[in-house]
């Protein structure tokens, strides 16, 4: 292992460090504890998000408006789960694009289609996987129900799949996985952290109970599974942006956008797994 890599490996450890204990402590300790935590995450996430596309001459992201439509997306959303208020109040998401496109009539922009379409891309690809995560809590928002272990476990898998894929790729990968998206990203990784991410959700099935041992392994595949799609999908975003890191903020990461690419992509799809068989 080369000086360079081994100085990223220590220092992207330390900050994956500091990042589980500050999401374990929260989940463990107070939902809403966690809802801000992650309020500030979302924020930071897609600021970095528009920051980028607005750094070339033409786009004109709107950022105030999509942080603020971001905002009221992710508190409504913690809110009901919190049970503090109805869910008819979700409504007043609806209102949100209608919003960015009035806001828009007043910009004196030469690319209202580019602007409104990309303030809404960032409301959606960041700032509602992010409040989605505060109903894992209690997907079925029963009142006084609170399932702490739900949640958990997803950032388990997650730590654990990523962590594996990156070891097990740093070792013994050979084999590129999408080498036009990610060249690094290794078939040999990817099957590595896929064991683990699996040994991950067999551990937590004799833990939590919220789900058995079945949907806990089929859980841990989807998550992987789009958790790479999530971790691809920046990569090519980035790539067409010709960045490397959204950020430089979290030392081994990069930024935030870096740090949470696989919750993107990963929170929606177990969110409605979720709702699907607690619903059967």
């Amino acid at each position: 292992m080369s000086t360079i890599n081994l100085n990223n490996f220590w220092s992207r450890t330390l900050t994956g460090a500091i990042f589980v204990a500050a999401i374990v402590g929260s989940i463990l300790y107070s939902q809403f504890i966690f809802a801000i935590l992650f309020l500030i995450v979302s924020l930071l996430s897609l600021s970095e998000f528009f920051g980028l596309l607005n750094a070339g001459k033409k786009i004109r992201v709107q950022v105030v408006p999509g942080l603020i439509s971001s905002t009221v997306l992710y508190i409504s959303l913690a809110l009901v789960s919190l049970d503090y208020i109805g869910k008819q109040y979700l409504l007043i998401n609806l209102l949100l694009p209608v919003m960015i496109f009035i806001f828009e009539l007043y910009q004196k922009n030469d690319t209202p289609i580019q602007n409104i379409a990309l303030t809404l891309l960032g409301i959606l690809y960041i700032g509602l996987p992010f409040s989605l995560l505060n109903l894992f809590f209690n997907p079925e928002l029963i009142p006084g129900e609170y399932h702490p272990g739900v949640l958990l476990g997803f950032f388990v898998i997650i730590w654990a799949y990523d962590s594996f894929a990156y070891l097990t790729g740093m070792l013994f990968g050979r084999h590129r996985l999408f080498p036009r998206i990610s060249p690094k990203k290794s078939w040999e990784g990817t099957i590595g952290g896929f064991v683990f991410g699996l040994l991950a959700a067999f551990i937590l099935s004799n833990f939590f109970s919220e789900f058995d041992l079945i949907n806990w392994l089929i859980i841990a595949a989807i998550t992987m599974i789009f958790s790479t799609f999530g971790d691809l999908s920046e990569s090519m975003l980035k790539r067409s942006l010709n960045i490397k890191d959204s950020g430089k903020v979290l030392p081994g990461h990069g930024g935030f956008l870096d740090r949470f690419d696989a919750v993107l992509l990963a929170a929606p799809a177990v969110f409605v797994y979720m709702n699907i068989i607690y619903h059967i």
